[in-house]
């Protein structure tokens, strides 16, 4: 147990959960944090408070970003920011089918840019690298991203309404399947079960677990079963509220029951079974 913050380089971008040590930092409080390439101004969007997390393997905030941290931060974006111009710029000269999704530049005895880019296949680039490093006068590489790292870096809004899962708090990209979205009785139009870089949606992911347990209780499709309102066949399944719906034989018309309450599956005898003994 212990106390965290969390940060981020970006407006809606992804949050890092900090140690703040002997630090309060507030909502709104630029920080430094130590990278790889050294401290690293970013903005505090959580605060300071206990957590329940063991806080030992996290990273520790350095401390408060003064004038010069900021004036530095402030330079460096302006870098990145004339490193994104020139290379649009050069790229439309070229005639090369790439599209610049992001920069980062590194200041230091040896500066170097890195421009990142998405292409629909390899592309010959060498001589834009040359034409480049002579215009920011810096040492410049290019990387070709896919098109989920592409959305990540750029971030943006979901079908949901809310930011991108990956620009904010995925880490790593699980697998997603198509098998996935038809366990879930998802239409199978790409455009529905898509996400903004064109794949298949990272929060199939988050509930298909639950869809599974459900598939391994409940009666299938088709079967017939009694309910507290008499017998009928199971015409549909409602996974978020764990019930099932029943046709009735009596009169045809469809009925919500709780799957605890459907009898006629011997998978859900058998789960009785072993929950009273």
């Amino acid at each position: 147990m212990g106390m965290l913050c969390a940060v981020t380089f970006n407006r809606s971008g992804r949050l890092f959960y900090l140690d703040p040590g002997e630090f309060r930092p507030t909502v709104g409080q630029m920080v430094l944090i130590g990278t790889d390439e050294g401290p690293e101004v970013a903005q505090c969007v959580w605060a300071a408070t206990w957590s329940e997390e063991d806080t030992d393997n996290f990273p520790k905030l350095i401390g408060y970003a003064d004038d010069q941290d900021l004036y530095r931060d402030a330079e460096l974006r302006k870098r990145k920011a004339e490193a994104q111009v020139a290379a649009r710029k050069l790229i439309r000269e070229h005639e090369l089918p790439m599209k610049v999704v992001g920069v980062d530049h590194l200041d230091g005895d040896s500066p170097q840019t890195t421009i990142y880019f998405t292409a629909p296949h390899r592309v010959d680039f060498r001589s834009l690298v040359r034409d480049l490093g002579a215009t920011l006068k810096c040492r410049v590489e290019l990387r070709q991203l896919s098109a989920r790292d592409s959305a990540r870096l750029q971030g943006g809004i979901g079908s949901c309404g809310r930011d991108l899962c990956c620009a904010t708090f995925l880490v790593d990209f699980e697998p997603v399947t198509i098998r996935m979205a038809k366990d879930q009785d998802l239409p199978l139009n790409p455009l529905r079960i898509s996400g903004a870089c064109g794949r298949l949606m990272c929060c199939l992911k988050y509930e298909h677990p639950l869809y599974q347990k459900f598939a391994e209780t409940a009666p299938a499709l088709g079967e017939r079963v009694e309910t507290d309102e008499g017998p009928g066949r199971v015409v549909g399944h409602s996974v978020p509220r764990d019930a099932v719906v029943v046709r009735m034989d009596s009169d045809g018309k469809r009925s919500v029951c709780p799957k605890a309450s459907v009898c006629g599956s011997r998978k859900v005898f058998e789960q009785r079974y072993n929950d009273e003994t």
